[in-house]
């Protein structure tokens, strides 16, 4: 049987990589799109044997290019997304017009199969214009092509993630750290490898639901995630509540920075529990539950913000 070809936007991610392997360990041919093979190109050509992958450099708005290339494919997933605007890459062109356009090009070349990476929380956090936009982005491909599936992750973490990494970075720096919303912010973390393997599990079996939530086995606030970080890394940092009003004028300061450390934008998300809402299947009723633990998995790399790195003690705090 001949081999199916995956065609992948945002390839060069911590998901994607994950994903990428995965797919090509199982003798699926994949296509990565990405906007500069001269950065990303070495780093992709190493997710999987020669052969099973193929990189194109394009603009993902270059519609007669994306066209060409979903002709050629069986599967679409699209991984991209981003977590604060700047020049060029505003959220309504990247969450909403971008998959709008990829649902109407699969359902035109008739395609078996639209896999689409959201956000959970999206339906409640209706003031942030990040939620807006992913859900509108979901209202489009659901118009545009039946044959989709949408995955709404909690947060994810790894290795590579920009999550637990920028937190322990943080903490090891600051002696004070604020908590907004007194750090009460419910979340359900779900590692890379966990959710690739969700996405496998829907590619493989042919999962055809329109929406599925993914998370992790546990639920843990925003405190006991930067409290478990502290543990892991060895540090006593004081965790201060933060008054709403110092939090906002914080985040338009933050802001400003090239890699913004919090915006006025995600400040509106955190307001929002990242949990399961019951209205939808999850990836443990689909028969992929979630087996990696939070603190486990971190443990596995946090030596580099240790004292001593890879040979400290851990120590309890």
């Amino acid at each position: 049987m001949k081999a199916k070809n995956c065609l992948i936007f945002g390839g060069s991610g911590q998901i994607g990589r994950h994903l990428i392997r995965k797919l090509t360990k199982n003798n699926y041919r994949v296509t990565v799109v990405t906007r500069n093979i001269h950065q990303k190109g070495h780093i992709i050509k190493t997710q999987g044997n020669a052969g099973y992958i193929e990189i194109v450099e394009a603009n993902i708005f270059d519609e007669n290019k994306i066209r060409k290339l979903i002709q050629n494919s069986h599967i679409c997933i699209n991984l991209i997304g981003i977590l604060y605007e700047k020049k060029g890459s505003s959220f309504k062109n990247i969450h909403t017009l971008f998959p709008s356009i990829l649902s109407k090009l699969c359902k035109q070349y008739n395609l078996e199969h639209f896999i689409h990476l959201s956000a959970l929380g999206v339906s409640d956090a209706v003031e942030s214009k990040y939620a807006k936009s992913k859900l509108d982005g979901e209202r489009e491909i659901l118009k545009n092509f039946s044959l989709s599936t949408i995955l709404r992750p909690s947060v994810v973490y790894s290795v590579d993630d920009n999550f637990t990494t920028n937190f322990m970075t943080l903490l090891s720096r600051l002696p004070i750290f604020p908590l907004y919303y007194s750090g009460k912010t419910k979340f359900m973390p779900i590692h890379s490898s966990d959710l690739v393997e969700v996405i496998f599990n829907v590619i493989s079996k042919n999962i055809y639901s329109q929406v599925i939530e993914c998370v992790g086995s546990e639920t843990i606030t925003l405190k006991e995630i930067l409290e478990k970080l502290l543990n892991l890394i060895g540090k006593k940092r004081i965790l201060l509540p933060m008054p709403l009003f110092l939090g906002k004028l914080s985040a338009q300061i933050f802001q400003l920075f090239p890699k913004p450390l919090l915006t006025k934008d995600q400040l509106k998300l955190l307001q929002y529990d990242n949990v399961i809402s019951g209205n939808y299947k999850t990836n443990s009723d689909i028969g992929c539950p979630a087996k990696c633990l939070f603190e486990t998995e971190v443990e596995k790399y946090s030596s580099m913000w240790r004292e001593g790195g890879q040979f400290a003690k851990k120590v309890n705090l």
